[in-house]
């Protein structure tokens, strides 16, 4: 029969051995001391990252305001216990994931999709939850919303892009505005020489349009690939669009404005700024033609919207809506809107709504656009009040300018 000894008489190597497995035991939930499954609910719920987490009956387990937000779903308490194919209908791109994930091993990690309904970019990982006998009893999968790094990597891209096709792009323009400008002079001498021959003369005026028209692409052109330099001061939105509605040359009567109380100051350039609303307008009174209305709504961005879950600092955001009661556009041709030289008029050139994006960046901001068939066209233009790289600027006399 083996001697058994109190503790007080172990070596102290031991009772040291002895102890630690007391304190393991109790941190593992064995002891008195565990911590209760609240907690740990808490802890889920207040990520900083969406997380859905479902029972391996398909039923929901547990879901943070975050998920509900990258989703585009009303947060709703009574959604715990619901299958998660009801909860999640609206984003069939999400359902299919979880429907598969069950059945396979190799379960994706920091894979991504987009939301059809929303265009959001989506970035996640699932992973598997087993019991304590290693049976899997759920799925966790963990979202963030990867639009705003989607958008930042496009703008480095297309900021890569006009590098490398600037230079040659505005050597080749200069060099057309020469010769067309000696087209239109000479078309305008002949057209006083000839003033006695009408079919001569309907032939050169054709000309003279014509070249007006070559030259002012090659301006639109030199104005796309030329860098913006912006002069940045503190203004008020709803001054900018005062301007810009004073400065259209038709359908001003068309527009209709609705600026909220709590819209704060911006750090911006007036100037641009106020090009890119007189673009947008114009646009959206061309699209409906005469009759329809043209909707401008400024309004400050939550708090709760803002951070998106990341935890980023942020000065506040202000958007900048424009709707109009036009015809809408196509899905095949809203993602390609803002691509230089794709334009859907027949006089177009294609480089307005670029011009119109490469301001929005210049400002740190964000652009979208949302349509339909027969439910007009919708551009969102989100920007921070204090840029983010606003160390990039200098102070002259009250403004600031971009290096």
């Amino acid at each position: 029969m083996g001697l058994r000894l109190p503790s007080s008489s172990l070596p102290s190597t031991a009772r040291s051995t002895k102890a630690s497995k007391t304190r393991a035991k109790k941190r593992s939930g064995g002891g008195s001391e565990a911590l209760p499954d609240r907690f740990f609910r808490h802890l889920v719920l207040n990520l900083r990252n969406g997380v859905l987490a479902i029972t391996r009956d398909s039923r929901i387990a547990a879901m943070n305001d975050i998920a509900y937000q990258v989703l585009g779903l009303m947060p709703n308490p009574d959604d715990i216990g619901r299958p998660y194919t009801e909860v999640l209908e609206a984003c069939p791109e999400v359902v299919r994931v979880l429907d598969s994930a069950f059945e396979t091993s190799n379960l994706p990690n920091r894979a991504e999709l987009r939301l059809r309904k929303s265009g959001r970019a989506i970035g996640y990982t699932v992973s598997k939850i087993h019991d304590d006998a290693q049976k899997e009893v759920g799925l966790t999968l963990f979202l963030k919303d990867l639009t705003r790094v989607e958008q930042i990597e496009e703008r480095e891209r297309l900021r890569d892009r006009l590098a490398t096709l600037g230079g040659m792009a505005a050597a080749i323009a200069h060099e057309v505005k020469n010769p067309l400008a000696s087209i239109e002079i000479m078309a305008g001498v002949l057209r006083r020489q000839l003033n006695d021959r009408p079919d001569a003369m309907e032939t050169l005026g054709d000309i003279i349009k014509e070249s007006r028209l070559a030259n002012a692409i090659v301006v639109e052109v030199l104005e796309f690939v030329r860098p913006i330099r912006l002069q940045v001061e503190p203004l008020e939105v709803a001054e900018v669009v005062k301007d810009a509605i004073d400065g259209l040359e038709y359908g001003a009567s068309q527009v209709r404005v609705n600026v909220e109380d709590d819209v704060p100051e911006l750090m911006a350039d007036h100037s641009q700024l106020r090009q890119l609303l007189s673009n947008l307008m114009t646009n959206a009174i061309e699209a409906m033609g005469p009759g329809g209305r043209v909707n401008v709504k400024v309004s400050r961005l939550t708090d709760e919207a803002e951070s998106g879950g990341t935890g980023a600092p942020s000065q506040g955001q202000v958007v900048i809506e424009v709707h109009d009661q036009g015809p809408g556009i196509s899905e095949d041709d809203l993602e390609r809107i803002f691509s230089p030289f794709f334009t859907t008029k027949p006089q177009g050139t294609g480089l307005g709504l670029s011009i119109v994006r490469k301001v929005v960046d210049a400002h740190d901001g964000i652009i979208e656009a949302t349509s339909a068939p027969g439910r007009g066209t919708t551009f969102r233009v989100t920007l921070p009040v204090v840029p983010i790289a606003a160390y990039l600027r200098e102070s002259t006399h009250g403004t600031h300018s971009r290096r």
